[in-house]
């Protein structure tokens, strides 16, 4: 079990490497973009951090009063994605048992979500305003929920890749994200270009929610193309000013087609917080068998 304090930081600290992170066709500290600015992020941890991590909220409630902040802070989306990723961590995080992983403890969570948590969340998503949100046939965020937060997930996972987290037990961040991110660091990279090179795999793996609720398929192919031709050339090397150099060229080439892999952005974020706190676990672990 994590408190409230130590994962407030280590939340913040995944925000902010992945701000410094330079993910073509997203904000980052190398480059602003689609109407948002590092300051909005960086304001939008920030404020977010005190109600995603308060320990006497449901996880619905985590999820909107962060949204809620973040919208009073900022007056736009910058980071209900992250939000709605990183709060089921978060939560699991601080009610985990002696002996459970982090998975196994967000598993059980997300098994025992309520109807009171899609309430939570279907106005934590109104208030926030996705682009390309559309309507529903079934359960519509804009109406009342009569299902819980897991069964609603299941409803968007065959469209939105962060829904689809939630009924794997979050899969592409645990099997592939997680994997991937540390066997960089194992490599003797820093936690930042780590992330640049986890938000290229994630991107040239899995289709970009984001880009898909604005432009169908139109892009999808290209983008993963982009990146897997970018790993190809540049993921064995170390010479960061030429991987800089083909990164601004790639930020350029998106942009200019208004492409945000936005969603590939939070896994990202949701990816290193799972490293982080499985990192405070294995320490507070050493710690509690030395000091016995």
């Amino acid at each position: 079990m994590i408190t409230s304090d130590v994962v407030q930081n280590i939340y913040q600290q995944a925000c902010e490497i992945e701000l410094q992170a330079f993910k073509p066709g997203n904000v980052s500290v190398y480059a602003d973009g689609h109407d948002m600015t590092v300051a909005d992020f960086r304001t939008s941890a920030q404020v977010s951090a005190a109600p995603i991590c308060q320990a006497t909220y449901t996880l619905g409630e985590k999820i909107y009063y962060a949204v809620k902040a973040t919208q009073n802070a900022v007056g736009c989306n910058t980071n209900l994605g992250i939000i709605l990723l990183c709060a089921p961590l978060i939560q699991a995080s601080m009610q985990m048992e002696s002996q459970q992983s982090l998975r196994q403890a967000l598993s059980g969570l997300l098994a025992n979500t309520t109807i009171n948590d899609a309430e939570w969340v279907f106005k934590a998503i109104t208030l926030a305003k996705p682009g390309g949100l559309g309507d529903a046939a079934d359960q519509d965020v804009r109406e009342l929920p009569t299902v819980t937060l897991l069964q609603a997930m299941a409803l968007a996972s065959d469209k939105d890749r962060i829904a689809l987290q939630y009924v794997s037990d979050y899969k592409d961040i645990f099997d592939f994200g997680v994997l991937r991110y540390n066997a960089r660091i194992s490599q003797g990279i820093d936690k930042i270009w780590s992330a640049v090179f986890l938000y290229a795999e994630l991107l040239g793996q899995f289709p970009d929610s984001h880009i898909e609720r604005k432009y169908g398929k139109k892009y999808t192919e290209q983008v993963a193309v982009r990146m897997q031709q970018f790993l190809e050339e540049f993921g064995e090397m170390t010479d960061f000013v030429a991987i800089k150099q083909q990164l601004y060229n790639l930020d350029s080439e998106f942009k200019s087609s208004s492409i945000n892999p936005g969603t590939t952005a939070d896994m990202t974020v949701a990816t290193i917080l799972s490293v982080l706190i499985e990192e405070v676990i294995s320490n507070k672990v050493t710690t509690d068998k030395t000091s016995a």
